[in-house]
């Protein structure tokens, strides 16, 4: 079934439907008495979101035989809001979301930690749609426009065989439909989290595919994901510079094939150039004007979102610095970027696409030197954001760019402070104590204190120990490790430890989570 075909199937069944209600009824109301009465009361209310128990939401879409649509997702998150702002919110989505189980977890929400372990998900924002039996169809590219995005959705629901199977059949050399080719070249490489391919034969296998798939947009796009994937850096393998250097000249020249593939486009503009070519080459000059003229494009095409536009824009910067990271941009570059931000804070009026705007325009002056631009849109976003935390840590990196360390760990500060919810709060706390270690190693009576409340809120927090939440600790801990080198400050870590231990001890002896906390300060590895 094509995409035409697929999305005129959910439009007939929208029609005949008069079975139970699509949408799924908050915990403890009755299903509503027809598919009509559901249909109008969505068309109301928008996305019937289920917040409740999620393996009652499996249940539920078992027994009516739907597919279950889950969003994992956090409220500070920008590209969260993005998806918000451009996907949940368009009538499209709304009419499909009548036809599947819509799930929301929320990261800093009561288990969500342990949930991510369960359904591999770690990334914000990640969505995974899945069958009604419970197997994983596919993931869903966030960063895609919001056709594209619909148009890989409708795929999924009528798909006839999870990604899974089809890659793969697809690798054994069977007979793909071409929507089936399409699933897999909009698959969420970037939240797969190695559930369908191993991270080193990644790269290897979107060649494979690449090759294997009907030649056009597809086979392209595949292509230009391989790339991506080695240029990531614990990619291993020679590349073969002067194909990736055709490929991507190929795409960048073609107006409609880089608007095609524009996330990837302006979400790796260095890293694609400088794997494709050598510094200061004939061939990097060749692709760097080839990518210029493509972003240009893009930063001016009204049909993205202005997030997308921004991201484009921000490519410029990001290529203009690529063999002179740190020296003086042109002038007419700097006044784009100076205008286009300007632009696009005043025509954004919506809450959570400020969140992802602002996030990209801050950014976009940042990397282009233009840091007290960048600090005053911050500033003046801390009043207006439902999540100000998030720009802060901004703020603190702009502040260690200048070199001033203590305003960047007073950002950091504030920023921790401000922080709400138990995964947040972490994250925030581990990275004050982050930028503590970095930036004022010698102050061990405040890392100690700083420390001693994450951990102390850490002792509090049920399931603290799961997926994004564990990562982050462990990273701290190598942190913590690295600080106490040649046992330096062995007496303070020596106390994080026995206080660590105590919250270890609380936890169940059979607990994944037990080994795990154990293993953050043990004494093999301080």
């Amino acid at each position: 079934m094509n995409i035409q075909s697929a999305t005129a199937a959910i439009v007939a069944t929208l029609i005949c439907a008069a079975g139970p209600a699509s949408a799924l009824p908050a915990a403890g109301q009755k299903p509503a008495a027809s598919a009509t009465a559901a249909a109008a009361a969505a068309a109301a209310e928008g996305i019937n979101w289920y917040e409740g128990d999620v393996d009652a939401a499996f249940a539920f879409a078992k027994a009516n035989n739907k597919p279950l649509f889950l969003y994992w997702g956090a409220t500070w998150c920008p590209p969260c809001n993005q998806v918000k702002a451009t996907i949940f919110n368009r009538q499209g989505f709304i009419e499909r979301s009548r036809f599947f189980v819509p799930v929301h977890i929320d990261g800093d929400s009561a288990g969500a930690q342990k949930l991510g372990e369960r359904f591999k998900v770690r990334g914000y924002p990640t969505m995974i749609l899945f069958k009604p039996d419970g197997s994983e169809i596919t993931r869903l590219p966030g960063e895609v426009d919001a056709d594209r995005y619909l148009q890989t959705l409708t795929l999924g629901i009528s798909a006839n065989r999870p990604v899974r199977q089809t890659l793969q059949a697809a690798l054994a050399g069977g007979k793909l439909s071409a929507d089936e080719w399409r699933l897999l070249a909009y698959y969420s490489w970037d939240t797969d989290e190695q559930q369908l391919v191993n991270g080193k034969d990644l790269p290897a296998t979107l060649k494979r595919l690449a090759a294997a798939s009907p030649a056009g947009d597809i086979a392209n796009r595949l292509a230009l994901s391989a790339l991506v994937a080695e240029a990531k850096p614990d990619a291993a393998g020679a590349v073969d510079k002067t194909a990736a250097a055709a490929q991507l000249n190929k795409t960048l020249a073609d107006a409609r094939s880089s608007r095609e593939n524009m996330d990837i486009l302006t979400n790796y503009p260095a890293e694609l150039v400088q794997l494709a070519s050598d510094p200061k080459s004939a061939a990097r000059s060749k692709l760097l004007a080839a990518a210029n003229l493509a972003m240009q494009r893009l930063s001016a095409d009204a049909s993205l979102s202005k997030t997308d536009r921004l991201s484009a824009l921000a490519a410029q910067v990001s290529l203009a610095r690529i063999d002179n990271p740190d020296g003086a941009l042109p002038p007419a570059l700097l006044k784009q970027v100076k205008q286009k931000v300007a632009q696009a804070d005043r025509a954004t009026t919506d809450a959570f696409e400020r969140q992802s705007v602002i996030n990209t325009a801050a950014h976009a002056l940042s990397d282009a030197g233009l840091l007290d631009d960048s600090d005053s849109l911050l500033k003046a976003e801390l009043k207006r954001s439902h999540a100000p935390y998030y720009f802060m840590l901004s703020l603190a990196s702009n502040a260690k760019k200048r070199g001033d360390k203590a305003a960047a760990i007073n950002w950091y500060e504030q920023a921790y402070q401000a922080a709400q919810g138990p995964a947040t709060r972490l994250q925030w706390g581990v990275a004050y104590l982050s930028g503590l270690l970095e930036l004022a190693p010698q102050d061990e009576a405040r890392i100690e204190k700083v420390a001693h409340g994450v951990f102390q809120e850490l002792g509090g927090t049920q399931n603290a120990f799961y997926e994004r939440n564990r990562s982050v600790l462990e990273r701290l801990g190598q942190k913590l490790t690295a600080w106490n080198n040649g046992g330096s400050h062995q007496a303070a870590v020596g106390r994080l430890r026995g206080q660590l231990d105590g919250v270890c001890a609380k936890l169940p002896t059979a607990d994944d989570q037990r080994a795990a906390c154990q293993g953050l300060l043990s004494p093999t590895r301080v």
